[in-house]
């Protein structure tokens, strides 16, 4: 016994390599615990993303004391990118592009599948927040999924983190101003919010939830009211006006129709509540949830709610 664990410390100092004696004295080989990056060196299957990790300048970083939690996708995950994505993010000119991509898979501290399970967001290293849900796959079988991407093997377990392998790229949301502008139903939202002075704030890194009006919510006040609102002289009215949608905080809709009224930046409590199934906040019908964005969540209403 002796002269196995002898062996043992030798070994330990020339590979990753740990020998042990079992019950019936025969020798069994446990490979130690490595690093993340030298987990997914050591694993065959993760080419690209240590390409990209070390494209980036990010080994040393991820090599650190940590910990780390990672969502590493395969190299069959980063296959399905257009083609020539890749091979753009790794050119010198897109670094920070690609240490955006990267970190934005990085989570701060060891979350292990347990704890993610029971978490709706996860922050990371990026600055945004990853979305986190448990799908139904059928009869007895769920996944646990990260900004849609499914974790297909969890809890490796590493010195300085652990990591969780899933089977997509995940791209870092634009902001609550851009998905609202990409949506295209929202234009007179946006003119508001742009008259208001409060764009800046919509689009910044504190997370919020809008209750976002459509264009036809906006069609429904009396005629010139929108039109009255927009006039520089009135900016404050609208800024409040505006500020009576916004919360401050993710809620999810799930947590929206456990509440019975919202503090929203205006300064004033908006009333929640579920009628017939279908939930509200004050007089607008909420027709649409969890539109989910870098910054925050939207949820359509399609009624402009005044304080």
């Amino acid at each position: 016994m002796k002269l196995l664990l002898s062996i043992a410390v030798l070994a330990g100092a020339l590979a990753p390599i740990v020998f042990s004696a079992n019950n019936n004295g025969n020798t069994a080989t446990v490979s130690a615990p490595k690093d993340v990056v030298d987990t997914a060196v050591s694993a065959g299957s993760f080419k690209t993303l240590v390409a990209a990790v070390q494209a980036a300048g990010l080994v040393e970083t991820l090599k650190g004391p940590g910990p780390f939690t990672i969502f590493a996708p395969s190299d069959d995950a980063f296959a399905k990118l257009p083609g020539g994505t890749v091979e753009s993010l790794l050119k010198p000119e897109n670094k920070q592009q690609l240490v955006d991509l990267l970190t934005y898979h990085v989570v701060p501290g060891k979350v292990m599948s347990t704890q993610a399970v029971k978490t709706d967001f996860a922050g990371t290293v990026q600055g945004q927040a990853l979305r986190l849900q448990v799908v139904e796959l059928g009869k007895d079988k769920s996944a646990l999924q990260v900004d849609g991407a499914k974790v297909v093997k969890a809890d490796i377990d590493c010195t300085n983190g652990v990591i969780h392998v899933i089977d997509a790229v995940v791209m870092p949301r634009k902001n609550i101003v851009e998905t609202a502008s990409q949506a295209g139903t929202f234009g007179t939202l946006l003119a508001a919010a742009k008259a208001a002075g409060l764009v800046d704030a919509l689009s910044g890194k504190e997370p919020l939830t809008v209750f976002a009006p459509t264009d036809e919510a906006f069609a429904k006040l009396p005629a010139g009211t929108v039109e009255e609102l927009l006039k520089p002289e009135n900016k404050e009215r609208l800024a409040s006006v505006l500020k009576y949608h916004v919360v401050a905080g993710r809620k999810l809709a799930k947590d929206v129709v456990g509440m019975k009224e919202v503090a929203t930046l205006q300064g004033k409590a908006a009333r929640i509540q579920v009628v017939n199934g279908s939930a509200k906040i004050d007089n607008a019908g909420i027709v649409k949830t969890d539109i989910i964005a870098g910054n925050g969540i939207i949820h359509v209403i399609d009624t402009v709610i005044l304080p």
